[in-house]
């Protein structure tokens, strides 16, 4: 079982501080949500914890199983285990889809040995599975994509690369009620007690498809309220005021 710990952790950007003395644990067999209004610092979070260059932790540490993972690169991050889906998934001309899959997995899972006809039927079932058509494997990655095609791409690198931490931010968000079942069927597919998740919403539209142990608030860059699900029920049906006004 895995675990990401998350301790005291300050970070910025330049000279704001976005995230504030944050404290988090995600233990494999976990499903936490991680919800708050806009600006709250939520995908910020994800970006820091993949190590993204413009973001510079201050203070704190950030561990996968005890390793610390501030100050690496987001390539080592991931092969410790450690998987985001990105809130806005970007196009990136010129690489195919299949080529870009190939070397990620070959990068995370360097000792694994799969010839490239096993790994692509493998890499065709899964696009099936999560409404991807068998075409998009020679495109390039997210060109030409919809907002639910590219969130649809991000569940299916989840599905190859075989994370251990895995971060959703706003995965829900450019998705009909059909492709959210789809969505929300493989991440429950691929949840086990060796897979942690921490998934990053607004609201909790996804979280009545994939209900979460643990709910977190986050507002101004700092955690202010952790509990259940009731939580999350709680904000569907008044918003975040009540919160604020507590």
């Amino acid at each position: 079982m895995s675990v990401l710990e998350i301790k005291n952790l300050y970070a910025r950007v330049e000279d704001k501080e976005l995230i504030n003395d944050l404290s988090l644990t995600v233990r494999g067999g976990e499903i936490h949500a991680l919800m708050g209004p806009n600006g709250a610092g939520k995908s910020t979070l994800g970006y820091v914890l993949m190590g993204h260059p413009n973001y510079t932790v201050t203070s704190g540490s950030i561990r996968i199983d005890g390793k610390e993972l501030v100050g690496t690169t987001p390539e080592e991050r991931a092969k410790n285990g450690l998987f985001l889906a990105f809130q806005n998934p970007v196009a990136v001309q010129g690489v195919k889809l299949s080529t870009f899959l190939r070397t990620a997995y070959n990068q995370v899972h360097p000792n694994e040995k799969m010839s490239i006809q096993d790994f692509y039927d493998r890499v065709k079932l899964h696009m099936k599975r999560v409404g991807l058509e068998e075409s998009f494997i020679s495109r390039s990655v997210n060109d030409g994509f919809s907002g639910g095609e590219r969130k649809r791409f991000e569940i299916l690198q989840m599905i190859i690369l075989r994370p251990k931490i895995v971060v959703l931010d706003e995965i829900d968000s450019g998705l009909d009620v059909d492709a959210l079942k789809m969505v929300s069927e493989e991440i429950k597919e691929y949840y086990s007690q060796d897979v942690g998740f921490l998934i990053i919403t607004h609201y909790q539209r996804i979280l009545k498809n994939i209900e979460p142990q643990f709910v977190h608030v986050m507002m101004n860059g700092k955690m202010i309220m952790e509990g259940s699900n009731d939580i999350s029920l709680k904000i569907e049906e008044q918003g975040y005021d009540w919160i604020r006004g507590a």
